[in-house]
């Protein structure tokens, strides 16, 4: 022992970093370190293609490729945002976007409807299937205007006419003939007027 120094650290040195490869056992093909700091660090001459990773300067700053693919996802993650915000994604029509300029409120008038019963007056006479003239066209306007019209008013009390006649008696209770006679005309009379 007299040879070889003990040396004592004064601590356990179980749990400090291993000595650098030496060339006894660094194994055959290795070469030796003389400082272990070395081993970790890239030379400064060695040429950019046996890098790992590539820095690319934007700006004058320098960024690494992980760097670069943040900003990367951020600008596409952005750009998907403003699509979905203009309804690009969804079936429906856009939503418009929000102005700051405020639309002043729609000017309504206000306007008045006078409700009028249609005046739709009786014929003066009792009538029959077959007549024609002015006075079968005053039936048919005044049955139209009880919501039994016969049709286009044109004067002729042909089968449309009876028709509009008959369901006109039975809305009233009057024997269903076809024909405006007297109590046909009375009941009329009174419809038009209530």
């Amino acid at each position: 022992m007299e040879g070889r120094e003990q040396r004592d650290p004064g601590y356990d040195d179980w749990f400090d970093e291993p000595e650098p490869p030496t060339e006894t056992n660094a194994g055959a093909g290795r070469s030796v370190y003389d400082d272990a700091d070395e081993v970790w660090v890239l030379p400064e001459d060695e040429p950019a293609y046996h890098r790992p990773h590539r820095d690319i300067v934007i700006g004058g700053r320098t960024l690494t490729t992980t760097q670069l693919a943040i900003i990367a996802a951020s600008v596409l993650a952005l750009f998907f945002a403003i699509l979905a915000a203009a309804g690009v994604f969804s079936s429906s029509s856009p939503t418009p976007l929000a102005t700051t300029q405020a639309k002043p409120p729609p000017v309504t008038t206000a306007t008045t409807t006078a409700v009028t019963t249609p005046t739709a007056e009786a014929p003066a006479q009792p009538l029959s299937p077959g007549d024609t003239g002015s006075q079968v066209k005053v039936l048919q306007r005044a049955l139209a205007a009880l919501g039994f019209s016969p049709g286009k008013p044109d004067g002729d009390y042909g089968p449309s006419t009876q028709a509009a006649i008959e369901r006109f008696q039975a809305a009233h209770g009057l024997a269903e003939d076809g024909v405006l006679g007297q109590q046909t005309l009375a009941a009329l009379q009174q419809a038009l007027s209530g």
